[in-house]
């Protein structure tokens, strides 16, 4: 008995060492170990995603798949060298809730189309970011894309960062939208998933073809106690409304703190030798003090550092179907901000070739 064990155990285990030997060959040679390009614990939220999605709206269904690639992007596979243009921004421009044509970037690029523009804007932008995110994606997700290089970055901003606190330590040390993962434990697991070469191939094959079987489901109808309660405070009625000098006051601490920020972007994007364009964003309440301070200080700061900025809030005719809730637009919404943002946009890009 125990000789007839020996005889079938010891090939066997002779074998799993010798597979484990050249498994670790294999990584060696092949895997991601020493590139400094790769993603490590960055972005891991936020790459290779697949999400079978059903937005419900007006009567209709609309079924799609929420993608992000092997590099974070919304959207189809591509290489970083190939990207020319990207918009950033928190959940109101990533609109994983919408299909992509039904989001600001889906549109822009519709417009773009008829305005025979070669650029094609990529969707960059992630959930729950607001500038603090964003000055991280420059430190520790962007340099690690190789060659990437656009021409045109369009930094979505405002209202998530009213609420941002005014402690100019904090958003120094890391950034929101889970670009890193806080957690140390599972920071070392993703730099070695990511760093394996057998892992992330396995990843990329089910990323590829085994999406997930169970759809996330958004209800894009509008509550209609919004639409009975809706009263958009527009920017003539916030200039009447409210006494500049003493919001400037008030918010002066967290505007300090933002405009530095702007500053940090404007910079950052520069070092890319891409050009920078800031715009502003409002939700379904319209001109309310908080974002009415932001959107007035962004637009002066501008004005004296000479920044190239678009301040479509302010146009926005307010309508309660532009909103499904907060700052979240429907898809009427996002077409009507992607139109403002191009009545604007093609002046700025006569120095893009």
């Amino acid at each position: 008995m125990n000789i007839s064990f020996k005889k079938i155990f010891k090939p066997f285990l002779t074998n799993a060492i010798i597979l484990l030997l050249f498994l670790i060959i294999i990584e060696i040679f092949f895997g991601y170990w020493f590139d400094e390009y790769n993603l490590g614990p960055y972005m891991r939220e936020h790459r290779m995603k697949n999400q079978p999605t059903i937005l419900t709206q007006d009567g209709n269904s609309y079924k799609y798949n929420y993608k992000r690639n092997y590099y974070g992007f919304r959207g189809e596979e591509m290489e970083p060298a190939d990207i020319k243009a990207i918009i950033m921004g928190g959940s109101v421009v990533d609109e994983r809730y919408k299909p992509e044509n039904f989001t600001i970037t889906g549109y822009l690029n519709e417009n773009f189309k008829e305005h025979k523009n070669y650029l094609k804007i990529v969707n960059a932008g992630i959930e729950a970011q607001s500038t603090i995110g964003m000055i991280y994606n420059f430190k520790y997700w962007f340099p690690r894309l190789k060659n990437f290089n656009p021409k045109l970055i369009l930094h979505y901003v405002g209202v998530n960062d009213v609420n941002v606190p005014p402690d100019k330590h904090k958003w120094n040390t890391g950034g929101d939208g889970h670009v890193k993962n806080p957690e140390k434990f599972e920071v070392f697991k993703d730099n070695i998933r990511s760093r394996s070469l057998i892992y992330d191939s396995l990843r990329i094959f089910k990323f590829k073809y085994l999406p997930r079987k169970n759809f996330v489901k958004y209800d894009g109808n509008i509550n209609p106690e919004l639409k009975s309660n809706f009263n958009y405070i527009s920017y003539k009625s916030a200039v009447e409304k409210y006494d500049i000098k003493k919001l400037k006051k008030k918010y002066k601490e967290k505007l300090r703190g933002y405009l530095a920020r702007i500053d940090i972007l404007y910079n950052s994007t520069k070092e890319l030798k891409s050009k920078p364009i800031f715009i502003t964003n409002i939700g379904r309440d319209g001109y309310v003090e908080g974002i009415f301070i932001f959107n007035y200080s962004l637009m002066k700061h501008c004005q004296v550092m000479n920044y190239d900025c678009i301040d479509i809030a302010r146009k926005i005719n307010g309508k309660y179907l532009y909103w499904s809730s907060g700052a979240h637009t429907t898809k009427e919404g996002s077409e009507m901000i992607a139109y403002l943002i191009m009545k604007d946009l093609p002046a700025f890009l006569e120095d893009i070739k």
